[in-house]
């Protein structure tokens, strides 16, 4: 797909894909959006230490590396497991200024991780080790045991994506999630909230980062 990188209103990058008019993060700002959801309201949610995190997205990098920036500074482990299908290329990611905006002392953190290699443990330090997937979510076998204690919940929209939305997708996801782990998600739809509750999750609707009223987070119950 054709790809073009955007300033955000918090200066941040994100990318836009003309071909199903989407974009990778709000135009509100790409950091703040982030920031808000998967480490606001996912990673300083848990009090697990270490934290096994699964992330449905890989993207630009942005969740992975805020989890690192934020999790050094709480002296967390985390083991990060990120599942990608289409990754983007080094020329791609090389124009993400996301290291310029926030934790510049670590940017060499971000290209470290988009250097790893797919499909095997990284240890981008002692205390965190990235696996990156490359591939479908729709297809891609997780193991039978709960393993995670949170979960980035962060494919494209249901309206530009709906088969990574649907009932058997969600909860194949959500019996990865340990006992009292959390998923958070951008996405603030009834038919979503209705399916993780049913696999298990007390959900709220919690408030949204700029530009957004509403997001997700359940914590499994069973």
């Amino acid at each position: 797909m054709d790809k073009e990188f955007i300033i955000t209103e918090d200066g941040s990058h994100t990318i836009y894909l003309p071909e199903i008019d989407e974009h990778y993060h709000s135009v509100h700002g790409a950091i703040q959006e982030s920031r808000h959801i998967y480490i606001e309201q996912g990673l300083l949610q848990s009090t697990e230490n270490p934290v096994s995190i699964l992330e449905i997205g890989f993207g630009t990098g942005l969740n992975a590396y805020l989890t690192y920036c934020y999790a050094k500074e709480r002296n967390l482990t985390v083991n990060y497991i990120s599942l990608e299908k289409y990754p983007l290329s080094k020329t791609e990611y090389k124009q993400l200024n996301y290291p310029n905006n926030i934790f510049p002392e670590s940017s060499f953190v971000f290209h470290q991780m988009h250097c790893a290699e797919w499909n095997t443990v990284a240890e981008i330090s002692p205390e965190f080790k990235l696996q990156k997937i490359q591939a479908d979510l729709l297809s891609f076998r997780f193991n039978s045991t709960p393993q995670y204690d949170l979960v980035y919940y962060d494919a494209f929209a249901p309206g530009k994506q709906p088969e990574m939305w649907t009932d058997e997708i969600l909860h194949r996801v959500a019996a990865t999630v340990k006992r009292n782990g959390i998923l958070v998600t951008y996405c603030a739809k009834g038919t979503v909230r209705r399916a993780l509750a049913d696999a298990g999750f007390q959900m709220e609707r919690i408030p949204g980062p700029t530009g957004k009223k509403e997001i997700l987070r359940g914590k499994k119950t069973i």
